[in-house]
């Protein structure tokens, strides 16, 4: 009898660890497996909302991100489906494909796939012309935002509204998560009176919490852009979510934006661009890792832990990048961990690092040099002149914040209105 009860016993425990093996296989990476609840914007379109597009000639702004849940192109899903009609694509910076780095103009040619058009919106035309769109009844638009204000798309997003708007064109936004979440607003807004450019086109802060419908809602109505415009809500998507919190897996936005992780540290670090110090591109870390040849790697990340700024950590670190600033040369400096993402505050941590190597560095750091205008490319990126002033006055980082927060609250009175999850 205990012979038996032992053995029903040992088969109970058996199974039991067997439910939690292939229970905790199911929920790999932290992601909910939950997919049913889960529908991205495209994915809508499709299953519910095909009547706007249903016998009209549609045209698609889109690239690599644009894919369903399965990984398949939403070019492909469109371009198969006996209800559409897809008659052009067109791609923002780095193209349909993906194919192009940072800044390479992208011209016209035809999708090999699709046999199908795709005009660059990216370089000499960023915004669509009537010839462009003359095969087109109605425009969408399906990419993968990364919740930074100088992050090129949702201005290649703004530009087609425009465009949409003067041609008499419905433009739908396919909407899709903001990697970064959308509780947390960080940073100045944009000084629109003087700096505003293809990495910051209107006055918003770097770090938005928005995800593309709703700045599309916000651009068309507070910027005055007033196109017929459409968001396709997904479905499942709560703001307190990072992208690996859902179903949907990490496509790289762009050749320079590997990985979550790059996402999550971009409001702050990519403040590195407007400098003379390298912000990693041309390593497999980039705006993780930060240097230069004249760092000492060790001092600097002293320096910056001694500051025991919230949720990341600094390790010494040195690097060769293969392209971009100092290509070629052995540099110094830091990766950025983050230890703890909730807590992390990437843009005031970007404006620490710039900071402190400006003052181990006065000799060799520099801000690149005044375009035509006389505008650095550091104030284009952050928005204003005075921060970049402030940083060679010596002024602290809280000074700086206290300086930009009563405009960051008027923009979350603005921002509550045009929220949708």
């Amino acid at each position: 009898m205990k012979r038996g009860l032992a053995a029903v016993l040992t088969l109970i425990l058996i199974l039991s660890s067997l439910t939690a093996v292939f229970a905790n296989h199911d929920k790999g990476n932290g992601k909910s497996q939950d997919h049913k609840r889960f529908q991205l914007g495209a994915e809508a379109l499709l299953k519910e909302h095909k009547d706007l597009i249903k016998g009209k000639r549609v045209g698609l702004i889109t690239n690599p991100t644009g894919v369903d849940k399965d990984l398949t192109s939403v070019v492909d899903l469109l371009f198969n489906d006996p209800d559409v009609e897809l008659t052009a694509l067109y791609g923002p910076e780095h193209g349909v494909r993906g194919s192009a780095q940072a800044g390479q103009y992208v011209e016209y040619y035809i999708d090999e796939k699709t046999n199908l058009p795709v005009y660059s919106l990216y370089g000499q035309t960023r915004k669509p012309t009537p010839e462009m769109l003359e095969n087109v009844d109605v425009l969408l638009f399906d990419i993968q935002d990364v919740g930074t204000r100088f992050y090129t798309y949702i201005y290649t997003m703004a530009y087609a509204m425009e465009a949409a708007k003067e041609n008499n064109i419905p433009f739908i936004v396919l909407d899709r998560p903001n990697p970064l979440g959308g509780t947390k607003v960080e940073g100045p807004v944009l000084d629109a009176s003087k700096y505003t450019s293809f990495v910051g086109n209107y006055a918003i802060p770097l770090r938005h919490g928005m995800t593309v419908g709703e700045l599309a809602k916000l651009f068309n109505k507070e910027f005055n852009i007033g196109a017929d415009l459409t968001v396709v809500e997904m479905k499942g998507w709560k703001r307190t979510m990072y992208f690996d919190e859902t179903p949907f897996e990490f496509v790289m936005p762009s050749p320079n934006m590997p990985t979550l992780e790059t996402a999550l540290v971009y409001p702050g670090a990519a403040l590195i661009e407007g400098t003379n110090v390298s912000e990693g591109r041309g390593t497999t870390k980039p705006f993780e890792l930060i240097g230069a040849p004249f760092i000492n790697a060790d001092k600097l990340a002293a320096e910056l832990n001694g500051l025991d700024l919230p949720g990341v950590k600094f390790r010494a670190a040195s690097f060769i990048p293969t392209f971009s600033k100092h290509s070629g040369a052995l540099s110094h400096g830091i990766q950025i961990h983050i230890t703890n993402r909730d807590s992390f505050k990437p843009v005031e941590t970007g404006l620490h690092i710039v900071k402190t190597i400006h003052e181990l560095y006065p000799a060799q750091f520099q801000f690149r040099a005044p375009d035509s205008k006389g505008i650095s490319f550091f104030d284009l990126l952050i928005g204003n002149g005075w921060v970049r002033e402030a940083i060679e006055n010596g002024k602290s980082v809280d000074e700086m914040k206290a300086q930009w927060e009563d405009e960051l609250d008027q923009f979350m009175d603005v921002r509550e209105k045009y929220l949708i999850y």
